[in-house]
């Protein structure tokens, strides 16, 4: 008796959707664009939720875009596209204040990490570790960072007034503001290091990436610069015309940078436009798991023409190129357009690669017959290990890591308290010590006598490097910190010793066939 009962629950499923149009059909028939309709107007008329028209449109192009199966390609709301622009033009109307959310008992909250030099913020007196508390009539309780960020921002030249919590001051500190246009640099800063080797630090590919490197590279070689680092670390790409421009800063006229193929067209070679610089020092290029798509235009340009011997640890390995095409309501659509040919870098996205699929690598041969490897991101020259913590040091922080906030808020309070005393060749002495644990226990903050002496390390080295930033800025402070660098420190001593690019190489023990010829003739002779 339990098979009629079957068959007529079936017979019930099937009638609602013989009557909404759909029947069995032995030929498969292909999609075309009434399926879309239909699909649209089923699910806004028979859908047990209700959804607005506009949101279901909206979803419908996610999806599809989704589907791609491109992890780099996604359709940007008109508040995602705002801030995409704004972080590949470099500017933005704002007050100057790089901001961290922080979480505390399950509460978020907002604080200053960063005060932008000759800013708004910095005229007007933010600190960092400042807690925002209110921004114009909006109260900041459990608000997430891109809506104070967006009540932050707005027209040049308008007023915003903001509310912070200072750490050690009973009343809220109230500030107005003039919003001004913020210039987020690319390259924040260029310092001469030992030896006479400048150093370049490249933070994105925004708008005026190749303009501030061509500025800092010509500065420092004036200064007499008899090497230069440029650091990709950490650099995610940005605008693939500004990584081609920076490329042929350091390449001949016509020199390959990058081929690229699309669907509909045939292969093209970018090549160095000829706005080399002038004078051409020996170069490194560091490039850790960080450096992607513009980065890795660069470094492996650089790297094929026997430009810059690339160190640090294999980059991250998007060989995709992006194009942004603006639509209707703010919208924009990211989609990958191009692919780099040749010297394949693209990554496998699940980072499982194994060791025989690395040794695989299909290899090339430089201009002067080094060999580099392709896929995978590009390989450095030579492989130098991120900086790691000790054992006993990531212990310590583990212990205070529910602390965390409290503890960096006291670090960068007492450093800026240090800021008018401390003398540029400050050390931490006893009694910064003394005060600073005094602060943090005050804070809530225990420290363990069982993590000593990594405790104490630790505390030095991060209120070392708080103090050297407000006392001698970011130029100084990385100068000073220069050996807690290891890759930075290994890339000024094998240009120390290097008067040319070639000897540059030799020193890294990765000279070509022809340059160990060579050698060996002269000895011989």
């Amino acid at each position: 008796m339990l098979r009629p009962r079957t068959a007529a629950a079936a017979s019930l499923l099937l009638i609602p959707l013989v009557a909404g149009g759909f029947f069995l059909q032995k030929t498969p028939v292909p999609a075309t664009p009434r399926l879309f309709d239909q699909v649209i107007s089923l699910v806004a008329n028979r859908y047990v939720d209700s959804l607005q028209g506009s949101a279901i449109f909206e979803k419908a192009a996610h999806g599809l875009v989704r589907e791609l199966n491109d992890p780099y390609s996604e359709l940007l709301a008109p508040k995602q596209n705002d801030e995409f622009n704004r972080s590949v033009g470099g500017r933005y109307g704002g007050v100057g204040m790089l901001l961290e959310e922080q979480k505390t008992t399950g509460t978020t909250t907002v604080v200053v990490s960063r005060v932008f030099p000759h800013t708004p913020a910095e005229d007007g007196g933010v600190r960092e570790g400042d807690r925002i508390i209110q921004v114009d009539s909006l109260p900041i309780v459990d608000t997430k960072i891109d809506k104070v960020s967006d009540a932050l921002r707005g027209i040049a030249g308008t007023t915003v007034k903001v509310t912070f919590a200072r750490p050690g001051v009973a009343e809220p500190v109230k500030l107005a503001f003039k919003r001004a246009v913020i210039h987020v640099p690319a390259v924040p800063f260029a310092v001469m290091l030992g030896d006479k080797v400048g150093y370049i630090p490249l933070q994105t590919f925004n708008e005026n990436a190749a303009e501030e490197v061509e500025a800092a590279a010509a500065k420092l070689v004036s200064d007499g610069a008899r090497g230069i680092v440029l650091d990709l670390r950490d650099n995610g790409g940005g605008i693939v015309d500004q990584s081609l421009a920076v490329s042929s800063l350091f390449l001949k006229r016509g020199q390959s940078i990058v081929n690229v193929r699309s669907r509909n067209a045939p292969e093209e070679v970018a090549r160095a436009s000829g706005d080399q610089l002038p004078t051409q020092p020996p170069m490194i290029v560091l490039t850790d798991g960080g450096s992607a798509s513009a980065s890795e235009i660069v470094a492996g340009s650089l790297q094929d023409h026997d430009r810059a011997l690339v160190v640090g640890t294999t980059s991250f390995g998007k060989g995709l190129v992006q194009s942004v095409f603006p639509l209707d309501g703010g919208y924009a659509l990211k989609i990958s357009t191009l692919l780099p040919d040749g010297r394949f870098v693209e990554s496998r996205p699940d980072s499982l690669e194994t060791e025989a699929e690395k040794r695989a690598r299909p290899k090339y041969s430089s201009d002067a017959g080094r060999t580099v490897y392709g896929g995978g991101g590009i390989t450095p020259d030579l492989l130098v290990p991120d900086d790691t913590l000790v054992t006993a040091e990531q212990e310590f922080l583990k212990s205070i890591a529910p602390k965390a906030q409290s503890f960096v808020t006291v670090l960068n309070q007492y450093a800026f308290d240090l800021k008018g005393s401390a003398a540029r060749t400050f050390t931490v002495t006893p009694a910064w010590r003394t005060e600073l644990r005094r602060r943090l226990g005050a804070a809530g903050v225990t420290i363990d006598a069982k993590y000593e002496p990594a405790a104490t390390r630790i505390l030095d080295r991060e209120l070392d490097r708080r103090v050297a930033r407000y006392v001698l800025g970011d130029a100084g402070a990385k100068q000073r910190a220069l050996a807690e660098d290891h890759q930075l420190a290994r890339a000024v001593s094998l240009l120390a010793g290097a008067s040319s690019q070639e000897q540059l190489f030799t020193a890294a023990g990765v000279t070509s066939a022809a340059s160990a010829q060579r050698s060996t003739s002269t000895n011989q002779r």
